[in-house]
């Protein structure tokens, strides 16, 4: 499964999602929308405007969501 988190520096909604999805041995990656302006566009096309965005094979939510991690494990 890929796991994309898009995020921004000093986030901390995004911090407590890479220890949550690291805790359940969730591999992902991070994509810093401050350095990827078509990430950035992505993201908005997915309609959010707050960090984190986590993107997985046919779903995507926005901030800190253990629920939703917890179901990826």
């Amino acid at each position: 499964m890929t796991v994309t988190v898009y995020s921004k520096p000093a986030c901390v909604q995004c911090n407590a999602t890479y220890r949550a999805l690291d805790q359940r041995g969730v591999d992902y990656t991070v994509i810093d929308l401050s350095e990827d302006t078509e990430a950035f566009e992505h993201v908005q096309s997915l309609g959010y405007r707050q960090v984190p965005v986590v993107e997985t094979k046919g779903e995507h939510w926005a901030g800190f969501r253990p629920d939703k991690i917890a179901a990826l494990a």
